[in-house]
């Protein structure tokens, strides 16, 4: 009889089969990708999976509320990081520099190779309302990327963020059908005019 699993053996596996299924969801699609790819690239045998994972939505909900989690940690660093600097000259505008660092910071997302878009937008639009699991990891994430949208904006002085929302949304959609992360530049000018609009 094999020894039970470890705490630690069990979140690496974990790990690794969130690695494989993520890099896989998000080049192929979900419905693209079946069970028997997601085994051997995270080189678990399906009986572990199933165990860690009891549906393939289980693994999906898992999957995008991990990548929420590193995704809008990123996009707060380095928005932070820019304002930090900001806030260290004199000359400049913190609440305004960090507004700007989010769409600078999309615009480096979308450059990346093998953009494909949102993951939770392209979840969505592959599972709907099918699968009550996805769509409230869906919902939390956007609600969680908006609340830091409209905290930037305020902060910044624009009273309505919702115009800076949907700018951002639209870039991450346009930039991912036009393979072209030009869209975060446009989005950018345009909350620029709205900044200098409220002075």
């Amino acid at each position: 009889m094999p020894a039970p699993l470890t705490e630690q053996q069990t979140r690496q596996d974990g790990e690794a089969l969130l690695d494989a299924a993520e890099a896989l969801f998000y080049e192929k699609g979900i419905r693209a990708v079946g069970m028997d790819e997601v085994r051997a690239a995270s080189g678990l045998p399906l009986k572990r999976i199933y165990r860690l994972h009891p549906a393939k939505d289980d693994l999906v909900a898992a999957v995008l509320r991990r990548r929420d989690l590193r995704w809008r940690a990123d996009l707060a660093a380095a928005v932070e990081a820019a304002g930090a600097d900001a806030d260290a000259d004199p000359g400049a505008d913190g609440p305004r520099a960090r507004l700007l660092a989010a769409f600078d910071w999309l615009g480096r997302w979308f450059a990346e190779p093998g953009y494909r878009g949102c993951a939770w937008i392209n979840a969505f639009g592959e599972l709907g309302p099918a699968s009550p699991a996805v769509l409230a990891e869906v919902r939390a994430h956007k609600e969680a990327f908006h609340a830091q949208l409209a905290d930037w904006s305020h902060a910044a002085g624009l009273p309505d963020p919702s115009a800076v929302q949907l700018l951002a949304e639209g870039a991450i959609v346009t930039a991912a059908i036009t393979a072209d992360p030009t869209p975060a530049r446009r989005a950018r000018a345009a909350v620029e005019a709205l900044l200098d609009a409220t002075r």
